[in-house]
């Protein structure tokens, strides 16, 4: 197995030239669907973006990393809370909803040592947190960026492109 210096540049192409978007142009609907569904007002927007942010994370995608921590510094989120996501556990920058929140996406994306992914405590503590509306746009949130994991994936657009066109 080949390894790679930390030092290495990594190429600032996408891997994939195409753009999913035009070779299948569903995806818009797709797209604009669960966008929709996310920004129904239930669940703050800051919330959403802080979930997709650690998202990101967890499954070390650095071009949704970027765009999530673009999203909230737009919002005018604070650095404190953007660069502390990593660690929300002990940060002090973070509502319990917030944290009900952050440990369900870190529950859906990572494997349970035992049992199920998402145990009913977490969902009791989440839906302590969020009405069922809110809740399950949570859900719904965390399945946007579910989505859009295996298109930055696989396909690995340009970090730091605009949203609209990281293929250019």
């Amino acid at each position: 197995m080949e390894t790679r210096s930390i030092t290495a540049r990594v190429p600032m192409g996408p891997r994939m030239s195409e753009d999913p978007g035009q070779l299948v142009p569903e995806l818009a609907a797709v797209s604009a669907a669960l966008f929709k569904v996310t920004g129904n007002g239930s669940v703050p927007r800051s919330t959403i973006s802080l979930v997709q942010l650690r998202a990101g994370q967890i499954v070390g995608s650095t071009y949704l990393t970027v765009l999530h921590t673009g999203f909230l510094r737009k919002a005018g989120e604070s650095e404190e809370r953007i660069t502390s996501v990593v660690s929300w556990q002990d940060s002090p920058y973070f509502t319990d909803a917030e944290r009900a929140a952050l440990a369900l996406v870190e529950a859906v994306l990572q494997p349970a040592a035992q049992g199920e992914r998402v145990p009913d405590d977490l969902y009791a503590l989440a839906a302590a947190h969020y009405e069922p509306k809110a809740l399950t746009t949570l859900m719904f949130a965390i399945g946007q960026v579910n989505f859009f994991l295996a298109i930055a994936l696989i396909a690995k657009p340009v970090p730091g492109r605009a949203f609209t066109d990281p293929w250019n």
